[in-house]
């Protein structure tokens, strides 16, 4: 019961009032812009100056930060390994829920479907929680990086993309204008030029440099905030998604991404002799929600927008459940 507390104040405390004060700030700019106190957009244009600034500079300066106090050992490269080996297995799992009802659902349906269950939201949420988690914090925050970079990342956009445009390939028998996925040439420089890998390894040449105490402070201070604002952006997101139809189907996706996938990849870990915290955050960033990456290419490859919307609004909330089991089923033996 204590260890339970101590989740709740730890890690359920912060993460909650993040997001609803994200989803109270949301909320509040659409009611004063009924009002005319606020231009009718800024609901829409704030997640978008949150989300650059995050990615742009927030996010790479707190890795920085947690890179110089985290644990590197050579293990941490079994994180991206993982990540993949999750993004396949769930390709195989959603193909063959799809196959079963090929015949009721569209095509669209179908590529959605399939989209949702590869990779989760690694980055805004599964940062917080492997920092905020008592039974792992800053010291294995290395693995939470690693996984989405080299793999969340290259899965959204590169396996992902690919995936949507399959689907528009099909589109274009019917009239609709054919989108090219991108060359391997243009995911590689993209993942080259990802601030978070960047950061990485500045962080890495900076970790035999003694810091004076008060830039560690103020690094540490700017680092904590960043997360608490990436939670709130999660929260504006969530208030402004506006469809929770097709709920059926996103139970599915649900059942494969958070519970089917994070079950084999915790066996599996257990069985090449993975034990620990280290099981622990691999376990995590396999269980994370829907990733908001698949909402920006669904509407780019015209995909079943309903259906993500419902998935990730569906797989955020199931978060709140589902980390209680996976702490009880990997951190306690």
């Amino acid at each position: 019961m204590a260890a339970y507390l101590l989740l709740a104040r730890q890690l359920y405390l912060p993460l909650l009032s993040a997001v609803l004060a994200g989803a109270g700030i949301s909320l509040a700019l659409k009611t004063f812009s009924r009002f005319g106190w606020f231009p009718t957009d800024w609901s829409l244009r704030l997640p978008r100056w949150l989300g650059k600034f995050l990615y742009l500079i927030g996010v790479p300066i707190s890795v920085v930060n947690f890179i110089c106090r985290a644990d590197l050992s050579w293990d941490i490269w079994l994180a991206p390994i993982t990540a993949w080996t999750a993004i396949v297995l769930g390709l195989l799992f959603a193909n063959l829920w799809t196959q079963i009802h090929r015949d009721q659902w569209a095509i669209a349906t179908q590529s959605s479907f399939t989209e949702l269950c590869l990779v989760g939201n690694t980055s805004f949420l599964g940062f917080p929680v492997a920092l905020l988690l008592p039974q792992l914090g800053p010291h294995y925050f290395a693995w939470a990086l690693l996984y989405d970079v080299l793999g969340t990342f290259l899965g959204a956009y590169g396996l992902g993309v690919i995936i949507a445009a399959r689907f528009r390939f099909h589109q274009t028998q019917v009239g609709k204008p054919a989108i090219a996925p991108p060359s391997l040439g243009q995911i590689a420089r993209e993942v080259i030029a990802n601030p978070c890998l960047m950061a990485f390894f500045i962080g890495l040449a900076l970790r035999p440099l003694p810091f004076p105490v008060w830039l560690t402070n103020v690094l540490n201070f700017f680092a904590w905030s960043v997360i608490m604002m990436a939670l709130a952006l999660i929260g504006i997101r969530l208030q402004q998604l506006d469809s929770w139809s097709n709920i059926h189907t996103a139970i599915g996706v649900v059942a494969i991404k958070m519970l089917l996938v994070p079950m084999v990849i915790g066996m599996g870990l257990t069985t090449i002799g993975v034990y620990g915290p280290a099981r622990l955050a691999l376990v995590l960033q396999a269980s994370m929600p829907c990733a908001f990456a698949t909402l920006v290419i669904a509407e780019a490859y015209d995909l079943d927008r309903s259906l993500v919307v419902t998935a990730l609004g569906l797989s955020s909330l199931a978060l709140i459940f589902m980390i209680p089991f996976w702490v009880w089923g990997f951190a306690t033996w």
